[in-house]
């Protein structure tokens, strides 16, 4: 990187921002208190309550959200007559799935081969790094030029909206002119990226019954309407022959025109076992950022272990489907829903229940923001320039805070690059990332307070 104040003084705070972080690796704040203590995430939260007083916050506080977690807020004022820039992130995590799979323990902090290790290290208690090493990069070289607002969520990873709703209730909390979200990622290592949509998501919950009672596959099996099969027949139906997505009604021909992605490079970033092909037609920028896309996420049936010879009455699974930017979710919610109950053969008996939901977003990219950020990347990443990418995931707070305050510019940064492995065992963060989007994050204040 090349010589400058803020770039200097944010490598000098990386020791301190490691040690922060494994601070804040250490709470297990899983935001589903059947599996972890609630303790867990009160800590997390009162850890980044200090950390903003730290900083000369005012009015910090931590907020009871409507789903029973908490969100802290914090108001740092600028020079009178400022913009205000909302920095955002947070600190809950996916749990860490299977601890064995894990090289080190997954809540503790470990440096290997260059990257630090540890749930929630990308995504997001990284995120939440970032913004303080911006912020104290900027007070070390002259002030914030802005009155910046921070709010860190306590159950993103979960889905139940609790920001969102008491945003809703409280809707000058978080009114800003820009808002940096920090829970996006580069496309690659060192390859600045702003990603300017997400797909939105729905989840449905199907079931099918066809007897009052399992029956004896010998005595009964040939005629008797097995359950199980008929679900399986109905999760079929939502795909074509090459998988690609195939819900009734619901297009599935849209293309981007951004960032492209190589299959090669796709396959190595998922991972995908050698001789198995990808799924779908189209680009994979068209697959994963522009088009719809079906997972069943799970299905209740009797585990092989002890699986009887029976003809199944009930069986129940629950189906996700991303949604692209441009399709309203609810809509995508009736037309999945109407495909699993028309689908359903034999005349077999069909409920589905939509369980969550989240709209799909689509950034603004010739705001003024847009080019004070691309400005700050120039500098921070020096011979690349900043790129627009899509994401498959879906940050429902995007779309609430685009409803409350339309006039506000909203970016999606973050430390979520394909090496970081978010939501799967060993997620870990590139320290050289969260350096250079701190810079990035600091200049673009400085320069979105200039322009």
């Amino acid at each position: 990187m090349s010589s400058n104040p803020v770039a200097e003084t944010v490598a000098s705070l990386l020791p301190r921002a490691k040690a922060e972080l494994t601070e804040l690796v250490a709470f297990k704040s899983v935001a589903d208190f059947a599996q972890f203590p609630k303790s867990e995430s009160e800590g997390a939260a009162n850890w980044i309550a200090d950390a903003l007083r730290a900083e000369d916050f005012v009015d910090v506080a931590v907020l009871d959200t409507p789903d029973g977690t908490q969100s802290v807020y914090g108001y740092l004022p600028g020079p009178e007559g400022a913009k205000t820039v909302l920095l955002y992130a947070h600190y809950d995590v996916q749990p860490p799935l299977d601890e064995a799979g894990w090289s080190t323990p997954p809540f503790e902090l470990t440096e290997r081969d260059g990257r630090w290790y540890g749930r929630g290290t990308a995504d997001c208690k990284g995120g939440a790094i970032m913004h303080l090493l911006a912020l104290r990069a900027l007070k070390a070289n002259g002030g914030v030029p802005v009155h910046v607002k921070v709010i860190v969520e306590g159950s993103e990873e979960q889905g139940t909206g609790g920001l969102e709703r008491y945003a809703e209730q409280h809707p000058e909390l978080l009114e800003a002119d820009a808002i940096v979200i920090g829970d996006a990622g580069n496309f690659r290592v060192g390859l600045p990226t702003v990603t300017t949509t997400l797909r939105g998501m729905t989840l449905v919950r199907v079931r099918i019954d066809t007897l009052a009672g399992n029956l004896h596959s010998g005595q009964f099996g040939g005629a008797a309407p097995d359950a199980l099969g008929a679900l399986i027949r109905v999760l079929d139906s939502l795909r074509a022959e090459d998988g690609s997505t195939t819900v009734d009604g619901l297009d599935a021909t849209a293309e981007w025109d951004g960032l492209e992605y190589t299959e090669e490079q796709f396959r190595k970033d998922a991972k995908v076992l050698d001789g198995v092909g990808l799924i779908g037609d189209g680009s994979v920028a068209d697959r994963i950022w522009a088009r719809p896309a079906v997972t069943v996420l799970g299905i209740d049936c009797p585990p092989v272990v002890g699986a009887t010879p029976s003809v199944q009455s009930s069986a129940r699974a629950l189906v996700g489907l991303r949604v692209p930017p441009g399709v309203d979710a609810a809509d995508a919610t009736k037309l999945l829903r109407a495909h699993l109950e028309t689908r359903t053969p034999w005349g077999a008996q069909v409920s589905t229940e939509q369980i969550g939901q989240g709209q799909a977003f689509r950034a603004d990219t010739s705001s003024p923001a847009y080019r004070a950020m691309a400005d700050a990347m120039a500098v921070a990443y020096p011979g690349e320039s900043m790129q627009y990418a899509g994401q498959g995931g879906t940050i429902p707070l995007c779309n609430t805070l685009a409803g409350l305050y339309p006039e506000a510019e909203i970016l999606l940064i973050g430390l979520s690059e394909p090496e970081a492995q978010i939501h799967a065992v060993n997620e870990s963060v590139s320290p050289e990332e969260l350096e250079r989007l701190s810079v990035a994050e600091a200049l673009f204040l400085s320069n979105y307070a200039a322009g």
